[in-house]
């Protein structure tokens, strides 16, 4: 899939959002100065499909607290949510499911889904009464049963929309 650049951003910073080591980032990038990048510049990142090519995506409505599945762009299902809370705001923008981590631990419920932006993802909760708040520290909190359901129907490289 490819990256474009945003203000600010960093190849290596680009690396950790994407879980990739820079060394692998940089071979599959061999014409880009890793000194030199900037706003709109295109970054390969290798072993994930591009997003457009995948039948769903997820959009994220912060201020409904609620997360919407497209299959085809049409509209499959919506989950009630929880959102960060002051100081500790949902980012907005767009990102893409890295990957799937069954049986987290901690307060992550039964299921994690990274997303392209490092710290940051979609998971369940082991406090219930959480759902429909802005309470997280960012991420995207869902019933363990939705999360679950969720990420057996999406793939790898699901496109994100936050907003």
């Amino acid at each position: 899939m490819n990256h474009i650049v945003k203000a600010g951003e960093t190849l290596y910073q680009i690396s950790r959002d994407y879980r990739i080591p820079l060394a692998t980032l940089l071979q599959a990038n061999p014409t880009v100065n890793p000194n030199m990048i900037y706003p709109g510049q295109t970054i390969v990142i290798p072993g994930l499909p591009d997003p457009n090519t995948l039948p769903y995506r997820i959009e994220v409505n912060r201020q409904n607290r609620v997360l919407r599945l497209y299959r085809n762009n049409v509209l499959q299902k919506d989950y009630p949510i929880a959102v960060g809370r002051m100081l500790h705001g949902t980012p907005t923008g767009q990102y893409v499911i890295i990957n799937k981590a069954p049986n987290p631990g901690g307060p992550f419920g039964t299921m994690w889904m990274s997303l392209s932006k490092e710290h940051y993802g979609i998971h369940g909760t082991n406090d219930l009464t959480s759902i429909g708040k802005a309470v997280s520290r960012g991420c995207i909190r869902m019933y363990n049963k939705d999360v679950e359901e969720l990420a057996r129907t999406i793939p790898i490289g699901t496109l994100v929309t936050i907003y």
